[in-house]
């Protein structure tokens, strides 16, 4: 398989080609195996972009009125969205991933008995609340003890609690997600509040899926690319598949061995194509390898943060990153700098102009373009 059926494959499915992969929220993000959530505009867009109608409201709308998206951990233990109805597998199989020892030193570190109190004080403090992480802390230091407060995590500008260090595995065991801001302060709850009776999936099983779901959206691809899009060690990854051989089928993918789904080898549609803007650490930036044809020549020096994708918003032509862009909003007006690294043609141009059409109807405002040099650095 060549470099450019997979990127055909890979937009057509993950809803940036042809007919959307949905019209959903929830549907696209199924589709694109969840929409990274750091900065929740980013993710409206991810989504909504993946659709030729609606707004931001529609994610919103998603998140806090029907429940048929969850604002959670995901994959790499960030901050994602994920369908409400997939919320089994992915809990099933990211609380089956192995943790590691983690990034703190041996005496901030919880130890796993110190680590199952502090999960199941979440679990108790958000069965029927939504509670501000300052809240949410309280109740954790009251049901286990002050070691569960100290305040040994490095922080931004200073020191969190100890406790802190298993938010995202609580995401991942399904027993924390997050609830509507109160004001400015974020919130926290339980997913079965939403969805009474959910549980995680059988951890087994749920990993089949999701690296069921990954291939098709992102194959080819190998257990190394499988286990850093998930955030797992690469020797257990690699053990993940092979115990998948099964399902799953080694293709030559531009000169290295790759896998996809067994017997998924139907062509694409149509050549790559297409002029789309991505937000910050869209998943299509973060899943696809390898990342050298995806950020070609000068794309992986202006787009790429060392080597991590996803700091700059970038402009993808015919499934290839081809440029960054920036954003700058002030009441209504959503200013738009887009920087290509080649000249576009008049057909480019054209679409270009439609994508920054929609980028504002997106965040319900008027947006203006402008063709230049991005001045902010990554992330910004």
């Amino acid at each position: 398989m060549t470099w450019t059926e997979a990127g055909a494959r890979r937009l057509e499915r993950s809803g940036l080609a042809g007919e959307p992969a949905a019209q959903d929220p929830a549907g696209i993000a199924a589709a694109m195996c969840g929409a990274h959530a750091q900065v929740l505009s980013a993710a409206e867009l991810s989504l909504m972009l993946r659709t030729d109608r609606g707004t931001r409201t529609a994610v919103r709308d998603a998140l806090w009125t029907d429940h048929s998206l969850v604002k959670t951990y995901g994959p790499r233990g960030t901050v994602h969205l994920l369908p409400a109805a997939d919320l089994p597998m992915w809990t099933g199989a990211l609380s089956a991933v192995p943790a590691g020892a983690g990034p703190f030193a041996p005496d901030v570190r919880l130890t796993p008995e110190q680590t199952e109190q502090v999960l199941a004080a979440i679990e108790d403090a958000l069965a029927d609340a939504e509670l501000t992480i300052d809240e949410l802390g309280e109740a954790v230091v009251a049901a286990t003890g002050p070691w569960a407060g100290d305040l040994v995590m490095p922080a931004f500008q200073g020191m969190w609690p100890r406790w802190r260090q298993v938010m995202h595995r609580a995401g991942r065991r399904g027993v924390l997600c997050f609830g509507p801001n109160r004001g400015r302060k974020v919130t926290y709850t339980s997913p079965r509040r939403a969805r009474p009776g959910f549980r995680p999936a059988d951890g087994p099983t749920a990993l089949a899926a999701l690296v069921r779901r990954y291939l098709y959206a992102y194959g080819p691809a190998t257990s190394q690319d499988f286990a850093t899009w998930v955030g797992a060690p690469p020797a257990w990854a690699a053990g993940l598949f092979a115990t998948l051989a099964d399902d799953l089928q080694q293709v030559d993918f531009a000169g290295s061995p790759a896998w996809i789904l067994a017997g998924d080898t139907a062509p694409p549609a149509a050549e790559p194509s297409g002029v789309r803007l991505l937000p910050y650490f869209d998943a299509y930036g973060i899943a696809c390898r390898p990342r050298d044809l995806l950020f070609p020549g000068r794309a992986a020096k202006r787009a790429l943060a060392g080597r991590q994708a996803g700091n700059f918003p970038v402009l993808l032509i015919d499934g290839t990153v081809a440029g960054v862009w920036h954003q700058r909003r002030s009441g209504r007006r959503i200013h738009l700098t887009v920087e290509p690294l080649t000249p576009l043609t008049a057909r480019q141009r054209r679409a270009l102009d439609t994508q920054v059409l929609r980028v504002g109807e997106i965040l319900e405002g008027t947006a203006e373009l402008t063709m230049g040099t991005v001045t902010v650095g990554p992330h910004a």
